[in-house]
């Protein structure tokens, strides 16, 4: 098979390749223009399967319930004009993926993209969309099984090399494959500067090294890679307040907070979600965050009945625990118990996602035993409620907070322990948390990316 070495297009929009490649380019860059080509796609072929469905993806990825009913609806629109003009393999996987994803199953939704590359290698769009979707439910193995499939197709020619680097950096970083990870983030921003999910990969492989000064070094001369971001830009600097709070540097995180991380106080779950544990980490130093819960916990009421996204319902919940809305949040962690088994978010948020938000609520009423137990049977199945490492890690981190509030050093020094083996390295929560623990013997971990 020939190698693509350019976008490919969906048979019904070969009158508007133009508007199809520059919607790809921004939504592979994570760009602030998203939106505009978004529109200007739907005003050229508004009526296409390939334009709907694409729509629809796109809105399911946002995780809200506004949204998530309007992708059902581009969902249905898609299927019958998909029925009544027909479509190349590229749509037929656009308009599948929609009906699988609405009907609960996320997880073939990304299976159908990745056969579809198998079709028509090259597939910028596919590719993003299988990364994104895994993304939700935490499937990083077959993130990186997607990747290493497709990557192959992408090579210097293709406009889009740089941004498929990008999405093969992140994961190798989420399987463990930190140097691999490392090469393929510089690679990536090497042939697409502005690839700011590369750039942000290799802030991923500093953080689970340990490592914020390099990770502060290698985010500070390169903001021009996610100035033109959307939202996304937010989250960037999350990973540079990160560095800072690993540093030590406590006034500089509350500033990162307030003129960066919640720059715009959006209700986009991903942006309430990069507040809410940056804050969290911050109180665990016993630092105070002032009222700073008061405005998440206003968006988190209002996105109780949501039920998109697992790893959303954790950190609202968070929000409205932190600001004393204790009715709202016992509404929440009420419907997370009992989404059921008719969707695989569902199945989630039931499982890890309820038990988790148990164990949230009885650390903050100061039940410190009971809030072990069931943080730390969360656990087992945490991967599942989406997010990365490091973002999942705040999780990890309140479990280990309450075994060592509880009393429970032993169970604490082998989370302690167990967690610097994933990384790869004690950072110095870590190391701190672990000399609480008592007298212990610190040695430098072996990295098993099979524990990811």
């Amino acid at each position: 098979m020939s190698l693509p070495n350019d976008v490919p297009i969906p048979a019904s929009l070969s009158h508007a390749s133009a508007e199809w490649k520059a919607l790809v380019t921004a939504f592979m860059s994570h760009s602030a223009r998203t939106p505009d080509a978004l529109k200007a796609l739907g005003d050229t072929a508004g009526e296409t399967p390939a334009f709907m469905a694409a729509k629809g993806l796109i809105f399911c990825l946002l995780g809200r319930r506004e949204l998530s009913d309007e992708a059902h609806s581009l969902s249905r629109a898609a299927r019958d004009a998909l029925v009544r003009h027909g479509g190349d393999v590229q749509e037929r996987a656009l308009v599948d993926a929609l009906n699988a994803f609405c009907a609960g199953r996320p997880s073939q939704a990304a299976d159908i993209f990745d056969q579809s590359l198998t079709q028509r290698p090259g597939d910028g769009f596919a590719l993003k969309l299988a990364q994104a979707i895994r993304f939700l439910y935490g499937d990083s193995a077959g993130m990186r099984r997607s990747a290493d499939a497709a990557i192959y197709a992408f090579d210097t020619s293709h406009p889009h090399a740089g941004y498929a680097r990008g999405c093969y950096a992140f994961a190798c970083e989420e399987t463990g494959d930190l140097t691999l990870a490392e090469k393929a983030g510089i690679r990536a921003l090497e042939l697409a500067p502005d690839d700011a999910w590369g750039l942000h990969a290799v802030a991923h492989v500093h953080e689970m090294r340990g490592h914020p000064e390099q990770g502060r070094a290698w985010l500070l001369p390169r903001q021009d890679a996610f100035a033109g971001c959307s939202n996304f830009r937010h989250h960037v600097w999350w990973h540079f307040a990160l560095f800072e709070l690993e540093l030590g540097h406590m006034d500089a995180v509350l500033d990162l907070y307030d003129k960066e991380v919640r720059r715009e106080h959006t209700d986009d779950y991903r942006d309430v979600a990069n507040a809410v544990s940056l804050l969290a980490r911050i109180e665990a130093e016993g630092v105070d965050v002032g009222r700073r819960w008061d405005e998440l916990a206003a968006i988190a009421e209002r996105r109780v009945e949501d039920g998109c996204v697992v790893f959303a319902d954790l950190h609202y919940l968070m929000a409205l625990l932190a600001a004393g809305r204790n009715e709202a949040a016992g509404r929440l962690i009420e419907r997370m118990a009992s989404a059921g088994e008719a969707s695989e978010f569902g199945r989630v948020a039931a499982g890890p996602g309820a038990c988790a938000g148990d164990g949230l609520a009885a650390m903050r009423r100061g039940d410190h035993d009971a809030a072990y137990k069931s943080l730390a049977a969360s656990q087992v199945r945490m991967r599942e409620i989406g997010g990365s490492h490091a973002q999942r890690d705040v999780f990890e981190r309140l479990t280990i907070d309450a075994a060592l509030s509880a009393g429970r050093m032993v169970e604490a020094r082998e989370m302690i322990k167990g967690r610097a083996k994933r990384r790869g390295a004690f950072d110095r929560f870590g190391f701190e948390r672990l000399l609480r623990c008592g007298p212990v013997k610190v040695e430098t971990p072996v990295p098993s990316g099979a524990a990811f």
